[in-house]
């Protein structure tokens, strides 16, 4: 374990050096797995609607036309001649076409919508820039709603499709967007102040950003000898940028336990620090993370300066 900096008193500092952003980066490799995702995701999204314009302007113009007995009329809106008993019906292969079209776009949806949510959890934005948040979080979903809507709308609007037709087509197209919609929307997104909390609890409690894991699981812990790491898997140790890498998705809530069981010094405000990340990690914005309040002031792994008010 490498050794964290320490002043005359032999605790821990932090730099003193000034930097224009302390916040939780990503690692290069988790950023560049998360690009390598994105573009595979918007690669499937961009198949997903040329395959709806295709259903759209091709599949559901597809035409036949039953009872072709009649004398010849002249239709009036298009000028073609046309059989006057002559009825246009939507053919059975265009519609088991159409069905397995809306099949293939639910899968080309949801799969993009899965490796974008892998991507931001890697790479995540900045819960601060609301609209790039939001956008960069449900784009699975807004990609899902445009596959789909239009092509439901043409669905039980083509004058050719009988109503069995519409009916079936049209109900597996709103089951399939709806379950694309559901699995493209972010309920509990990544960001980087949520990394950051967790970042800057960990050095608060160990005096550096250093956590262990293993394989498995969605958390990391603050020292090894703790029961849910006990599993036979290999345990890694890295910092919280390392362990998102990893699929780590958060600082485990059960760190005052396992400093104690790792035989560290546990903060008196513990359950108060922990109460506050659980917020943060559920997405609350407008929350203090308490620093921590030791027994005894020489057992702080590391000391931090309030910054000098604004």
């Amino acid at each position: 374990m490498v050794e964290p900096k320490k002043n005359a008193s032999g605790k821990a500092a932090a730099s003193t050096a000034p930097t224009a952003d302390a916040s939780w980066t990503p690692t290069a490799t988790a950023k560049a797995k998360a690009t390598r995702f994105r573009w595979i995701a918007v690669a499937l999204w961009a198949l997903a609607i040329a395959l709806e314009a295709v259903s759209i302007f091709w599949l559901l113009r597809q035409r036949e036309f039953v009872g072709e007995d009649g004398t010849l009329v002249r239709n009036e809106d298009t000028g073609l001649l046309e059989q006057q008993n002559a009825t246009a019906v939507f053919p059975q292969w265009a519609f088991i076409t159409l069905i397995i079209a809306l099949v293939v776009i639910a899968a080309l949806a949801i799969t993009g919508s899965m490796l974008w949510k892998k991507a931001n959890r890697l790479d995540p934005a900045r819960q601060s820039e609301t609209v790039k948040f939001f956008v960069q979080n449900q784009l699975g979903a807004i990609i899902s709603i445009i596959a789909f809507l239009p092509l439901i709308i043409l669905i039980f609007t083509n004058k050719d499709m009988d109503g069995k037709q519409k009916g079936i087509a049209g109900a597996i197209g709103i089951v399939l967007a709806l379950a694309a919609t559901a699995l493209g929307i972010d309920y509990n997104p990544a960001s980087v102040e949520k990394y950051t909390a967790d970042q800057s609890t960990v050095i608060q409690l160990l005096g550096q950003d250093e956590v262990v894991w293993v394989d498995g699981g969605s958390v990391y812990h603050v020292c090894e000898n703790v029961s849910d790491i006990q599993t036979g898997s290999e345990k890694r140790t890295g910092t919280t940028a390392e362990a998102v890498e990893a699929g780590k998705q958060r600082l485990t809530l059960k760190f005052a336990s396992e400093l104690q069981k790792c035989g560290l010094n546990v903060p008196e405000n513990a359950s108060e620090i922990e109460a506050a990340l659980k917020e943060i990690q559920g997405g609350a914005t407008d929350v203090t993370l308490p620093a921590p309040v030791w027994a005894n002031p020489s057992d702080a792994p590391i000391v931090i300066e309030n910054a000098p008010a604004a």
